[in-house]
């Protein structure tokens, strides 16, 4: 039994250095559809991490109108501080506020004098709102606006709260992520396509020119597993040698880019990530190469071998 499945082996290899040129054909496109899947694994990790550091750094600011009393707004801010959702809420009052500003003008001499002319503060309070989950704001900013509307005319405190802006951003930043991945998906499904057909076809060559051989060994009594199994073998190792590329060139790569992409995307390297998950990596690339190489080696084998040749 042991020899036989060696025998099988053997010949599936002989079968890939046989075919040369359309092999090398195989598993270079092979290779391209499993880098890209590769890409893609890199691509969702980076955009998602970049996107959960975005949505940390979003808050809410209320700002409060100039006439806003400070003792409704520290009231206020009193009573949020006790909703569950929220994590903080930072006061800054109005001459704060006067003093913040000009220390970020402090270069632009012509609004600073604008300032002074006016002969009074300008403006008002503020909150600085921090939730202890991104996905509550939207509550929060709810709850907001419900206070102000609720309140009497006269007794309003609030001018806006910004969070809507942020809000839009992020958005539009995850439709962005989104969109990027389904063209991803879109292209691996292409070049997987691809990979099947160039696969299919150099099987059917392989089994072309073995045709007489085919034959012989039908005539004499071979097993059909004997007969069927070389070519699965050639299209295991299309995947297989097509997936050990892949992983090899993302080593170097991956070392390259770890440095910017860290700088750039706010410390998510990707030669890190795929050292701490090579393995998860590896079992992606491979088994997508394991799975075309001898899914399209499958299906030539029962198109071309078992209907024509194993009928009986």
């Amino acid at each position: 039994m042991f020899t036989d499945f060696k025998r099988v082996i053997r010949a599936g290899i002989l079968n890939f250095f046989r075919n040369g040129f359309v092999s090398l054909a195989s598993v270079l496109v092979l290779t391209i559809t499993l880098f890209m899947i590769g890409s893609l694994v890199f691509f969702s990790a980076i955009m998602e991490t970049a996107l959960a550091q975005i949505k940390d750094k979003v808050d809410v600011n209320v700002y409060f109108l100039t006439g806003a009393e400070e003792a409704a707004i520290l009231a206020l801010q009193k009573e949020l501080s006790t909703l569950p959702e929220i994590e903080k809420v930072t006061y800054t009052s109005k001459e704060d506020a006067l003093a913040l500003f000009k220390d970020r003008h402090s270069n632009d001499i012509l609004t600073l004098q604008a300032l002074e002319e006016l002969g009074e503060n300008p403006l008002g309070a503020s909150l600085n709102i921090k939730a202890k989950d991104a996905e509550q704001y939207a509550s929060i900013a709810r709850f907001l606006e419900n206070k102000n509307t609720e309140a009497p005319a006269g007794e309003r405190i609030i001018d806006k709260v910004n969070y809507y802006q942020n809000k839009v951003v992020i958005d539009r930043l995850a439709r962005v992520i989104d969109s990027a991945e389904t063209l991803g998906i879109a292209i691996v499904a292409i070049l997987a396509f691809i990979s099947l057909i160039i696969t299919f076809n150099t099987i059917r060559l392989a089994i072309y020119t073995a045709r007489e051989e085919i034959s012989v060994m039908r005539l004499v009594g071979a097993e059909k597993r004997y007969i069927r199994g070389p070519f699965l073998v050639e299209g295991f190792l299309h995947g297989v040698i097509s997936a050990v590329i892949v992983l090899v060139l993302f080593f170097p790569l991956t070392y390259y880019l770890g440095g910017p992409t860290a700088r750039f995307f706010g410390g998510v390297n990707v030669y890190e990530y795929y050292l701490g998950n090579f393995g998860e990596l590896f079992l992606i690339v491979v088994l997508s190469g394991i799975a075309l190489g001898i899914g399209s080696s499958f299906i030539a084998v029962r198109r071309y071998i078992t209907k024509k040749y194993l009928k009986h």
